[in-house]
């Protein structure tokens, strides 16, 4: 299934679709996309909702990881990323971790958007 997404501003976070065959290229442009948004609004919170049906070889996480710092993501982005598949979620989660690692954003993935959201605007305080 080709892949398609959609990148929208919603007033205080952004919002990402993405659905069928993932590959680098195809997160290339999602991601250049995105920090496009982000910076255009200012905003860098993003919830991504994602419904793969092949996803990135796990590998590819650590090309990936490059693009957030290529692209311009800066480090107090809060990315919530929303993986019903389960093969899609594991190779997320690999990206979840090398991200970690680097210090580079603040990205977790979740299988439950109302989980995701909750993340994802949580350090907003009372």
């Amino acid at each position: 299934m080709p892949a398609t997404f959609n990148v929208e501003f919603k007033g205080d976070y952004v919002e990402v679709h993405s659905d069928g065959d993932k590959d680098l290229e195809f997160a290339a442009r999602l991601l250049s996309d995105a920090v496009a948004t982000c910076r255009r609004h200012n905003c860098y919170r993003i919830l991504g909702m994602a419904n793969t049906t092949s996803p990135l070889a796990i590998v590819d996480g650590f090309d990936l990881a490059k693009m957030f710092q290529e692209f311009g993501m800066p480090p107090i982005a809060r990315i919530a990323w929303v993986e019903p598949n389960p093969d899609g979620f594991e190779a997320i989660k690999f990206v979840e971790t090398v991200l970690f690692n680097r210090s580079i954003a603040s990205f977790k993935v979740f299988d439950d958007e109302l989980a995701a959201r909750e993340w994802l605007f949580s350090d907003r305080g009372v």
